[in-house]
């Protein structure tokens, strides 16, 4: 049984056939909708901004049309927009000064609103319009999920700036009195000639009393009392 949209069956037979009508209506509807992520990702200052995803879309929905149009057995446009695509969302991935890998997200929502350019181009209006919702519910719901989590764990990864790297072996000393467990620590490359010992700690809390009553905040302001410490907090 050929499947219907339930929007194209209310609107009428001409938005589900390729035509002038039908195109103008699902290029409108592909920059109505990743416009919102784009000015999502923009507003929180991501390397990918409004403009980007907007046409990352609206060339995805173009390629998809001209592929309809043409009727060919294999989609080529689709196909090389997918490639670029790709390359686009790899590049927003980039790696901090505090070894942050950062534009995860970012390079996820820029594949997403390509494929939903696919999606609404080919004229599925309603699964293009779910899809998009699900999608906005897990880019700002699950963003307050993975906080709640995170401050739960046992494990916790720390960016932490000495006044000289022989306040080091004192740091891990203290540490552990305090019932931390040190994973791993590694230095800092970003920070070499700045006059700062500069390092990438890994913790595991293994002391009860610790993950029973004290947040990840707790314990870094407890670290930061250290006279040498220059500054300390929490990677994510």
């Amino acid at each position: 049984m050929k499947y219907i949209d339930p929007i194209a069956k209310l609107l009428g037979n001409w938005s589900s056939e390729i035509n002038i009508y039908s195109m103008i209506l699902r290029l409108l509807i592909v920059i109505i909708l990743t416009a919102t992520v784009g000015y999502e990702r923009s507003s929180k200052r991501h390397s990918a901004g409004l403009r980007t995803f907007v046409l990352i879309s609206f060339s995805s929905c173009i390629c998809m049309l001209l592929d309809l149009y043409m009727e060919t057995k294999i989609p080529y446009l689709s196909c090389a927009t997918i490639i670029a695509t790709a390359i686009l969302s790899s590049n927003s991935i980039v790696f901090s000064s505090r070894s942050q890998i950062k534009g995860l997200t970012t390079s996820a929502a820029l594949w997403f609103c390509s494929f939903l350019g696919f999606i609404v181009g080919s004229g599925q209006y309603t699964i293009s319009i779910v899809v998009y919702l699900l999608f906005l519910c897990i880019l700002t719901w699950f963003s307050t999920i993975e906080v709640y989590l995170n401050n739960r764990s046992n494990h916790f990864e720390i960016h932490l700036e000495l006044k000289n790297s022989n306040y080091l072996r004192d740091f891990v000393t203290v540490s552990r009195k305090l019932g931390l467990r040190i994973d791993d620590i590694e230095a800092n490359q970003a920070y070499v000639g700045s006059g700062l010992s500069v390092y990438t700690i890994t913790f595991t809390i293994f002391s009860e009393t610790l993950q029973r009553y004290k947040s990840h905040k707790e314990i870094i302001e407890a670290l930061s009392s250290l006279d040498y410490i220059y500054h300390i907090e929490e990677l994510r």
